[in-house]
């Protein structure tokens, strides 16, 4: 083989080699590029997938915040709506209480309701000696009833007359008056106790009035309710609240709550 032949199988050889070669380097081109692209691809995703992740943080953050908000506007309308109705009660106890002060003026019906009370609390004590207590300016008409109250509740319990022993050195306190507005005062009934004093029943006018508004509280109570649902029914903007106050005002009304 002469050197010309030589020199070209050499040539043939080294441009098989090169060829080799570049598709080698291309083949590593591609694939790197293709890594890279999958690489990529895959921190895009990452990214993507932790940008998602800190929204959806973010806004379950602010629903959170707005359920916090609503629940404290909530309450607080709460709060205000159930003072009002406190206030309102009150008020209506207030009025009941200056309408008692007329009942002692009318002294023939007032009589009558005097021995009512004695005869009640007799039977509630059922005692046969008992000490009463009455205001200062009741007690001649205490006096008066005294006998027929005895006689009545010894007939209504099957037993003898008790005895009834007028305090005459302690008495109840008086009607209020414009110079005694917030002192103790008593707008006129009887207090009887048993002769050792450890039992005792109150029966004044204003100690039924408690009686009455404690028992009458939730029917009160869910009166204000329908009151307050008319009176805001025509408001959309509150029905939501105005259900879920009801609600509690039910709830409240049952357990008899102030």
């Amino acid at each position: 083989m002469n050197d010309a032949a030589v020199s070209q199988q050499i040539q043939q050889m080294v441009r098989f080699i090169r060829q080799e070669a570049e598709e080698k380097a291309n083949e590593i081109l591609v694939s790197a590029e293709e890594e890279f692209n999958i690489e990529k691809l895959q921190l895009v995703e990452a990214e993507k997938k932790k940008i998602r992740q800190e929204y959806e943080r973010k806004a379950k953050q602010v629903q959170v915040r707005k359920k916090i908000e609503y629940s404290m506007q909530l309450n607080a309308s709460r709060i205000k709506v159930l003072q009002a109705q406190d206030d309102v009660v009150n008020s209506m106890k207030e009025v009941a209480g200056k309408d008692l002060l007329n009942v002692s003026q009318h002294h023939h019906q007032y009589k009558h309701l005097l021995k009512d009370l004695i005869v009640q609390s007799l039977l509630r004590l059922k005692e046969p000696a008992v000490l009463l207590r009455c205001r200062k300016d009741d007690r001649h008409l205490v006096e008066s009833v005294l006998h027929s109250a005895k006689e009545e509740y010894a007939d209504k319990a099957n037993v003898f007359p008790p005895e009834i022993i007028v305090d005459l050195n302690v008495h109840l306190p008086p009607a209020p008056s414009h110079h005694n507005d917030h002192g103790l005062f008593c707008s006129g009934g009887v207090v009887l106790a048993s002769r050792d004093g450890k039992i005792v029943f109150e029966n004044t006018l204003d100690a039924r009035l408690d009686v009455v508004f404690r028992n009458k509280l939730p029917e009160i109570r869910k009166l204000l309710v329908e009151l307050f649902e008319i009176r805001f029914e025509s408001m959309p903007m509150f029905g939501k609240e105005i259900g879920i106050l009801g609600n509690d005002f039910e709830i409240v009304a049952r357990d008899g709550g102030s």
